[in-house]
Parts: C-alpha cells; structure tokens; sequence
C-alpha cells in the first residue's frame, strides 16, 4: 500500500508547480490509468517499493547509504574532534559574509547541509516564536534573525551555478532553488561521506586529497558538483548549470514521496504560499480564518496570492489613468525650464510604482516560480526603459539650466549647436542604459549589437534621408552660414532662424509664421544672412523745390555730409552727398553711408535719428521738400471769323 499512497502524492506535486493546466490535466488522466495495476501490484506483493533514490540498498558496506541527516551527524562528529575544524564550521555557518567552503564536491555538499541546516533551525525558530507573540510587528531580535537567514540562503545559493539565471530575478529564483535542493536532499539517500570525493567542510587538504576529479555526480541523480574552468569563481566546485536546472524538475518528482530525514515540513511550499519576507505577517491569519479556497494553489501561486496581484495591477493602471488626465487638464507654464521639469515627472513617478509592485510582489505577496519570473522581468523591463528616458529628460533639463542661464555669455557658444550635442549625448547615455538594463534583463545585448552590422546596411538604406538631413545640418554648422538668431533670406523665405536641429531648421517669419525646412534642402539653397553684414546700407535720396536758390543747395550739401561725417555711427567711407538730378518735380540730393550697428534694431534706431538732422539741416536753411506737382497752363483760342 505503501505504493499507492505515494502515487497519491504525486498529483499534489504536479498541482504545486507552476506548469500549464493542460499538463496537470494530462498527468491525472495517466495517473488514473496507471493505479489500477498499482494496486495489484501492491496486493500481490508486500514488499517495499524500490527506488534508486528513496530506498537503502542492503548491498556490501562499500555502497551504504545515509540521510542527509546521517551525513550531517558524520560532519559534526568529526568537527567535535579538532578545535580547528569547529572554528571554520562556525565561520561557515555563524559568520554571514564568510563563503562556503567549495574547494571539492565533498566541501560543497557540506557546506550546503551545514548552512541549511543552521537556516532551518533559524528559521523556523523565529517564525513560531512570532505568531506564538501576536505582535504585529517582529522585535529586533526577530528582525536580525531574518536578516541572517537571508544571509544563510544567499550563502548557500553560493554552492549553485546561477550563471544562466537572469540578474533581475536571480535573488528570487535562487531562494527557491536552494529550498527545492534541500528538499531534494531530504528525500533521497546520499553516500557515505569517505566516499564523497575530496576534502572535507574546513578541513586542510592532504597529499591524497592534493589531486581532485573534475567533477561529480550525486549517485542515482543528475546533480552534478563540477570545477568551475572559467569565470570569476574559476577552481571551485559549485552544482552545474545543468544541474540547476534541473532542480526544479527534479523537486517536482520527488515532492510526493515522504521526507526520509530528520525535518518533517517542506520548507520550500511553506516559503511559497505564505506572504512577507520568509515570515508572515499577523495579517496572514485573517486568510488562514477565511474560507478555504483562498489557501487553494493554482498555477504554482494561491487564490489569494492572484487575487492580490490583481488587483494590484488594477489600482497602479487606475492611479496611472487618473494622473494622466489630471496632467492633461493642467495649465502649460510658461517657462521652457519648468516645462522640462514637469516632463520629468511622468518617468518618476512609473519609477517609484514599480519599486512599488516589485516591494509588494516581493515582500508582501511573496509571488514566486514562473509568476515571479514573468513580473519581475516585466518590472524590469519598465524600469530599465523608464530610468532610459528619465535619464534623457534629466540631460535635456541640465542643458536648459545651463545654456539659458543668464550668467553665462549667450555668445559664447552656439545655442543651436550645443542643443544638438546636448540631445545626441543624452540620446547616447540613454541607449547605455537601456542596453545595461538589457543585460540584466538577460538579454545578450553584445550578441544584439553584433548583429546590428548585417542588418546594418538596410537600416542606413531605411535612414537614408534622415542622414542626409543631419549630414546638412553638420554642414550648416561647419560652414557657420547661419546661426541661431540671424535673419536670412532663402530663395522665397524670409525670417529668424529660431532652431537648427538634427533633421530641420526652424524659421521664424516676419509674419510670425513658424516655417520647418529639411537641412539637406536648406544646404542646398542660396543663403542671404543680413545678420552677417558688417555694416548697414544708409541710401535715401531727398527732393527739394525748384525754387530753391543755388547756393542754399551748396550750403545743404555741405552741411549734411559735416553732420554725417562726425557721426560715431556713419564710417568714414563711402560717404557721399551730391546733387544728382534734376528731377520732374524736384532737385535730387543722393545721401549714401554706411552705418555700424550690431542688429536690424540698433540699425533703424541710427537711420532714424539721422533722418530726423536731415530735415532739421533742410529747414534751417529755408528749403523746404518738393511735393509731386504738375503745371497746367490755359490759353484762350480766338475762335473762327464771322462770315466764313
């Protein structure tokens, strides 16, 4: 019977993993059809079941076999021996920053059912003492045990390869595979310790024990303790990758038989179904009081534990909407600083929820198997591409700060210009991060970034015209034709020019239109830049009566071109005032100068004030401006004589 009642076990064992339910509902239909002979096997015989791992072969004594339990009291008793082995045993096990002794498959076997041993008693010890207080929150006694059991763990995860685990859920994942191995351990027989290969837990290595064998493996498993040949932790001996993975696996099939240790809980579904960081909080007993379906397992978590994800998830998306609307709704500030700030804040607030999620799926909820790993490497996803654009928007506020700081000289540097590179710098740091959150993720960023140059030339063929926009845009730079603030003319625009970016330039028109135009485009057109010019053009030409006498027109002539000469403003050449024409109204003076002025502004302020002592010039002199006229003279015809 003793066959059938662990076939039972096994759908237990099945419905604790985190497997899809069509795999659960295949495994009872073969389990149902397999009891039946089950059953009359047991009948018929009254023997034990044997298995290679639960069952001690009665063969000679160079196969015998102990618990993990046996080969614990064999280490201890040999650790009572020597005052040496007992000081290393309690840097292993007491001291949390000590590593486990892996310098042979025997050392690293130890190690791990030392330090899990010393975490069991830790462990449950605290936690019994807890719920047995009913305080709501754990003592500081309490809270230094946890902290050294998770230590303990996080040691012996030591002895574990976990190189193939992705660094964002490697601390939870490998909790879960040292608690899966212990159990696995629990539930199988090991050899002898003399026949495990190598030196023992803190023991000195002797001449016989100077030469080791790669690698070994536990007999009747798949566990394998190899030499690392590789990689910071080179030389040591650590359960494979290989092996790792298959814990899982192997858990699942064992799960069902009955622990053949000395421990009677399985630490690893107690771990999984229950919330807080390895010991409930009070709140848990209101679900252990409720009704029973919340402690129900489903797809490798409890009803309750999906019930609280879901919600979860439910209030992050509806304070994430209401945000959104709410922002919407706010008034833009004027100030192109605090708008930069604002757009800062999106990006820190997703921050800050998903440190949230990731701290209640963690701490509270304790999710784990596959739902951790699906959360966690979505959380990290989102963080990693959060923490990219808050890291852009951040640089974009440092140059906002720094280059429309009106300490610093505006003239120094190209604004447009040093917008460009501040946004290409924060473009690159960006895409650093994102590419370093990548590889936690567990992405092979190398191996993408590698593959970009096959796919390298159809993305420059896709890229074509955006590179030949930025390429105009270097050229416009390097040139220096326009700059940021200068009024140009091209072809049929006019305008500022407010922006030259990466692709387009922006042009402000004297109408105050916003016209964008491509910089290959731009390059490519006749450029006229006012703001260039050394000086600016003065050429009017004033028209005097007719009347006016000779010698008052010598007298005006001569007094303008005195008055424009001692001008600070008016260079010294070209400067002319002559009589040019006679005109069919008017006498014609031409008045040309040129004029130093540093703007368009400056310029019509000078222009101004020089037309204002023209005039005044004219008209001390008695002359006065000739108005467009005409003179029509009338005669009397005499008409025809009488009689004709």
């Amino acid at each position: 019977m003793k066959d059938v009642l662990a076939a039972w076990r096994i759908p237990f064992a099945i419905h604790y993993r985190q497997i899809p339910l069509i795999s659960k509902v295949f495994s009872g239909l073969l389990l149902a059809c397999l009891l039946s002979p089950a059953l009359a096997l047991a009948q018929a015989a009254d023997t034990p079941r044997d298995a290679a791992l639960t069952s001690a072969p009665a063969t000679g004594e160079e196969n015998t076999v102990v618990t993990s339990s046996g080969l614990l009291k064999t280490i201890r008793s040999q650790v009572k021996q020597s005052a040496v082995l007992q000081d290393r045993y309690n840097r292993i096990v007491r001291n949390p920053i000590s590593p486990p002794d892996t310098r042979s498959p025997r050392a690293t076997l130890g190690s791990f059912l030392l330090i899990m041993d010393e975490t069991n008693r830790l462990w449950l010890d605290t936690r019994d003492r807890y719920l047995a207080s009913n305080d709501l929150q754990l003592n500081p006694e309490e809270l230094e045990n946890v902290a050294k059991v998770s230590a303990l763990i996080d040691k012996a995860s030591e002895t574990l390869d976990l190189s193939d685990i992705p660094a964002s859920s490697r601390e939870k994942t490998s909790i879960e595979l040292v608690l899966q191995l212990q159990e696995i351990l629990d539930r199988i027989y090991l050899p002898e310790l003399v026949e495990i290969p190598g030196v023992g837990v803190g023991a000195v290595r002797t001449k016989e024990q100077a030469t080791t064998q790669a690698k070994w493996t536990i007999p009747g498993t798949s566990l394998t303790i190899a030499q690392q040949t590789e990689g910071p932790r080179q030389g040591e001996y650590l359960f494979t990758a290989a092996s790792v993975d298959r814990i899982p696996n192997d858990y699942v099939t064992l799960a069902g038989l009955p622990i053949i240790a000395d421990n009677t809980e399985d630490t690893y579904l107690y771990y999984i179904y229950t919330p807080g960081n390895l010991i409930p909080p009070q709140w848990y007993e209101l679900i252990l009081d409720g009704p029973d379906w919340l402690m129900w397992p489903f797809a490798g978590q409890t009803v309750w534990q999906w019930i609280g994800l879901v919600l979860l998830v439910v209030v992050l998306l509806a304070a994430m909407t209401v945000y959104v609307r709410w922002n919407a709704r706010r008034a833009v500030p004027l100030g192109l600083a605090r708008r930069q700030l604002r757009s800062i804040v999106p990006p820190l607030l997703l921050l800050l929820s998903v440190k949230l999620a990731e701290y209640i799926c963690n701490q509270q909820f304790n999710i784990t198997g596959s739902v951790m790993f699906f959360v966690s490497t979505l959380g990290s996803l989102v963080f990693w591409a959060t923490s990219a654009w808050l890291t852009y928007q951040v640089l974009q506020l440092i140059y906002i700060c720094t280059v429309h700081n009106q300490s610093l000289s505006q003239t120094s540097l190209d604004a447009s210009l040093l917008q460009t590179g501040f946004r290409a710098l924060s473009f690159g740091v960006s895409i650093l991060v994102l590419g370093y959150g990548a590889t936690q993720i567990g992405i092979p960023i190398y191996g993408v970034i590698a593959g970009l140059g096959v796919g390298g030339l159809a993305i420059a063929l896709a890229a074509q015209p955006t590179l030949e926009n930025f390429i105009g845009g270097l050229i416009l730079y390097a040139d220096g034709i326009v700059r940021v603030g200068e009024f140009c003319s091209f072809d049929d625009l006019a305008g500022t020019v407010e922006e030259i970016g990466i692709r387009s330039t922006r042009i402000r028109a004297l109408d105050q239109t916003l016209i964008t135009v491509a910089n290959a485009d731009l390059s490519k057109r006749k450029i006229i830049n006012y703001s260039k010019r050394g000086a600016f053009m003065f050429r009017h030409r004033v028209r005097l009566r007719y009347d006016t006498p000779s010698e008052t027109l010598k007298t005006i002539t001569a007094d303008v071109h005195r008055y424009l000469a001692a001008h600070e403003r008016v260079r010294e050449k070209p400067l002319r005032v002559r009589l040019v024409e006679y005109g069919e109204f008017s006498i014609v003076i031409d008045i040309y100068a040129n004029i130093s002025a540093g703007s368009m502004d400056q310029y019509v302020a000078v222009q101004e004030e020089l037309l204002y002592e023209i005039r005044a010039v004219i008209e001390a002199n008695g002359a006065g401006f000739a108005i467009p006229s005409s003179t029509v003279y009338l005669a009397q015809d005499g008409g025809v004589a009488a009689g004709t």
